[in-house]
């Protein structure tokens, strides 16, 4: 496909509308103002304003149009349905942790317990509390590391993966025990179809009643993901990009790795996701289970300051390209 038919007008469309729809508000509160004071002489350049955003919606609407019309078609014709067993169902599991004493010793038994896991590997993030000791103790192999991030816990975690060489399955989730093990029979039922599983705690009635996950970080996962499946459209459908469990083919993960900077810190999962879909690898969403976490939160779901700083990092990062290794 010629690279002018892989452009992503539907984002540039919608990034023009946003920008459509604050200049229209800025030139309606001109326009009131002019309204209440006459005097002031700020009515023309109000006026442009809204003029303005008028034409700049068009310009919206048209690449949108041209987006999902005449070049949808021509980037759905890249495959049919994928149907692919893995031929080894087994699979090592691998946490990310970082000061999780609380939590971790649970969610290794829980992963454990399922008869498809072959081992867990949890990935310490230069802890400074008990959570390597108590991985250990509840028989999980224990990996240090010591450059703090959770990009690069994420990164090392996936690593470590990859060079498990009696499995053909990766699968990467937390040490917070927010997530658990029967879903992977989920996961399972979806690989299949997929080179990479990813989770969306979306669906509403597998949420727990009280988790770190707000409302307003819910629908800020929804929205950012709805810009990552514009740019990337006919490649999927995309509800969550925040969250970390995933199960992917070591197949998949030795082509992504080396275009992944694992200096991207908490938004690291929408930059997994980004240069997956921008490379040949299918990336199929699956509804997961989203429990109350067991200890403190320290990542993007601290607080909804700053899960809306990791959220703009996102969107920059989808936009305007993410770091360079």
């Amino acid at each position: 496909m010629p690279r002018w038919q892989r452009l992503p007008l539907l984002l540039y469309g919608i990034i023009i509308a946003v920008v459509a729809l604050t200049i229209y508000l800025m030139g309606t509160i001109g326009l009131l103002m002019t309204a209440m004071a006459p005097r002031l002489p700020w009515s023309a350049g109000a006026l442009h304003l809204v003029v303005l955003s008028g034409g700049m919606t068009l310009v919206a609407g048209v690449l949108a149009i041209v987006d999902v019309v005449v070049l949808l078609p021509a980037k759905r014709k890249r495959r049919d349905i994928m149907v692919n067993p893995p031929p080894v169902r087994d699979l090592t599991v691998v946490l990310t942790a970082y000061n999780d004493e609380a939590s971790i010793g649970l969610a290794v038994d829980d992963f454990r317990s399922h008869p498809l896991v072959r081992r867990v590997i949890v990935v310490d993030n230069d802890s400074t509390d008990g959570t390597a000791d108590v991985a250990g103790r509840h028989g999980a192999v224990v990996v240090r590391e010591t450059q703090r991030g959770y990009g690069r816990c994420v990164y090392r975690a996936l690593r470590e993966g990859l060079s498990s060489g009696d499995t053909d399955l990766t699968l990467l989730c937390e040490g917070d025990a927010t997530f658990r093990a029967f879903d992977i029979d989920k996961f399972m039922a979806y690989i299949p179809h997929a080179d990479i599983v990813s989770g969306t705690r979306i669906v509403e009635q597998l949420r727990a009643a009280q988790t770190q996950l707000t409302s307003f970080m819910y629908y800020g996962n929804f929205f950012v993901g709805k810009l990552l499946e514009a740019k990337h459209l006919g490649k999927g459908t995309f509800t969550d990009v925040g969250t970390t469990y995933k199960l992917c083919r070591n197949s998949a993960l030795e082509r992504l790795l080396p275009v992944l900077n694992p200096a991207v810190n908490l938004e690291f999962n929408a930059h997994f996701l980004d240069r997956a879909l921008a490379g040949p690898i299918h990336v199929v969403e699956c509804p997961i289970t989203f429990h109350r976490r067991v200890g403190i939160s320290k990542g993007g779901n601290a607080s909804n300051w700053r899960a809306f700083g990791v959220g703009m990092r996102m969107i920059r990062g989808i936009i305007a390209g993410w770091p360079r290794t």
